[in-house]
């Protein structure tokens, strides 16, 4: 039995397919439970149906949102969801094969999620150049976050009580893990939707840098996250690929833009509406 918690904010144009998805072939094996929060579209109605568990809940907040189905929740592997992915039950499966509660020791993988692909078809030529050199981050090659699925073993989830009150809640679950305790499963894939304008990722992006300052900074969070990369690594690809040059320069002033924008701006929640289904799991071919 493996436990599905989804938190959604306005996720009604999205959360059916998402489920739709997860239960065709679940054959009553998932314990899945939405936390609707603060929602004002028609989320709650577009996630009840047999098998699925829905909190109406009236603020909205995704930290208080996972904690509360986390407490409606009692199975394990144990599943962090976004409410506009497609995943099914034999993803789970290939991702719970990764993990093993019965083997114990250093190493022992505690946390697994799928591999990363953006996929920036009909993209801008700043959104495009932007993620060409974002491919090649390193931070990303054995990382937990920005994929939009975390699944955790029994054992992986002792290391925290409850989601702080931040905003990078993908950044704090790997910022628990050490690099032989997480593992990125190859035979599934994790396609995340690029905005299609660079508006749209600017705005993501200084949400994104704000959520990850205030989890460095969060004395609640009591974790060691990951620190910021320099761009040795970007002056390195580079230097092997001068094509890689216009993409590199855009990045860096993709990057300090959001990172003023981050400092000015407030704290929110939201979601990139530019396109239909902006993020999605395949299998690996």
């Amino acid at each position: 039995m493996t436990s599905v918690v989804i938190a959604a904010y306005n996720e009604g144009r999205v959360i059916g397919r998402c489920l739709d998805a997860l239960l065709a072939d679940s054959a009553g094996r998932l314990e899945v439970v939405v936390a609707a929060n603060g929602c004002r579209d028609d989320t709650v109605d577009q996630a009840r149906r047999p098998g699925v568990v829905v909190l109406d809940l009236p603020r909205p907040g995704k930290p208080a949102a996972l904690n509360a189905a986390e407490r409606r929740v009692s199975t394990f592997p144990r599943v962090y969801l976004d409410a506009d992915m497609q995943l099914t039950a034999r993803d789970l499966d290939r991702l719970a094969a990764a993990l093993d509660d019965r083997v114990a020791g250093e190493g022992t993988p505690l946390a697994a999620a799928p591999r990363r692909e953006v996929d920036t078809t009909g993209s801008a030529f700043v959104v495009r150049q932007y993620h060409r050199a974002l491919a090649i981050h390193p931070a990303y090659r054995h990382s937990l976050f920005g994929r939009g699925v975390v699944m955790l073993s029994e054992r992986g989830r002792t290391r925290f009580d409850e989601f702080p009150e931040v905003l990078a809640d993908d950044l704090f679950l790997d910022s628990l893990f050490g690099p032989d305790e997480k593992v990125v499963v190859a035979d599934v894939v994790s396609v995340v939707g690029a905005p299609s304008s660079t508006r749209v990722l600017l705005r993501r992006l200084a949400r994104v840098r704000r959520g990850n300052r205030e989890l460095r900074v969060s004395v609640s969070a009591g974790t060691a996250a990951r620190p910021a990369e320099r761009l040795g690594w970007l002056l390195a690809a580079v230097r092997r690929d001068p094509r890689l040059l216009p993409a590199a320069v855009t990045y860096v002033l993709v990057t300090i833009y959001a990172e003023l924008a981050a400092r000015w701006g407030g704290s929110s929640w939201g979601h990139d509406q530019s396109r239909p289904n902006p993020t999605r799991v395949r299998e690996a071919t």
